[in-house]
């Protein structure tokens, strides 16, 4: 049940900034950012996934594309051994190969960004969709883009929009900051409530827990990206 906000430029080119958050399992092994795929992905960094090998975020710097996976529910009836994983998503899409379905996979979100443009593609085992990402700032999770039926984008997305026009120009590079200041607000709240960012998904009936956030920022000629790890699965700290 990750979460992401993402703010794209009003220019056609100017690219986009986003902050992640990645919910998984506290006890399934990964690692954190890095350039962990040297042989079939080089150059590019992100997280990965150590026992399928794939990656949550991934970004080609050179190329200027970043891509973040989030799940989202499906009507599939597939096994955990019959469905492939979704791990490969991320990878294959910053070196610019995109899904196409039908997929043996349970349902997602990727989210792609480029400074052309961005998008969702979105897979409910039945239909992979293509949702534009518009100008603007924007919260998906487990649902659609924007999905006000989802308590956490139905509560702090006016709070992430507000607080990216907070600051003057010249002070544009702070971004990050004052969106990481909004998500510690939103942990005020407690971990398993419907309407947290920081989240414990175990009342829910999942067995994961925010573990970590990204900032990045794609632009024309530059992609920057970093990551900080929460000392506590499910916390702010």
């Amino acid at each position: 049940m990750c979460t992401v906000v993402i703010d794209v430029a009003p220019s056609p080119g100017a690219g986009a900034r986003l902050l992640a958050v990645r919910d998984e399992d506290p006890d399934r092994p990964w690692d954190d950012l890095g350039e962990w795929w040297p042989d079939a992905h080089p150059g590019v960094i992100g997280i990965r996934d150590r026992r399928a090998g794939g990656a949550w975020l991934a970004a080609d710097p050179a190329a200027g594309r970043l891509a973040v996976l989030l799940n989202r529910a499906d009507v599939l009836d597939l096994s955990q051994d019959g469905a492939r994983s979704r791990g490969s998503l991320a990878l294959e899409s910053v070196a610019g190969r995109s899904p196409d379905g039908p997929l043996p996979m349970h349902g997602f979100n990727l989210l792609e960004v480029t400074p052309e443009g961005s998008r969702v593609l979105s897979w409910d085992g039945v239909q992979l969709r293509e949702t534009a990402v518009p100008a603007g700032v924007h919260m998906i999770a487990h649902d659609d883009l924007d999905d006000p039926g989802t308590a956490r984008i139905e509560a702090w997305l006016p709070r992430f929009a507000a607080s990216a026009g907070d600051a003057p120009a010249d002070h544009a590079s702070a971004w990050d900051e004052r969106w990481v200041a909004v998500l510690a607000e939103s942990a005020s709240l407690s971990p398993d409530d419907d309407r947290a960012i920081v989240r414990d998904n175990r009342v829910h009936g999942y067995p994961t827990m925010s573990l970590l956030f990204c900032t990045a920022e794609v632009a024309s000629g530059s992609l920057q990206v970093s990551s900080r790890v929460l000392t506590d699965p499910g916390h702010w700290g």
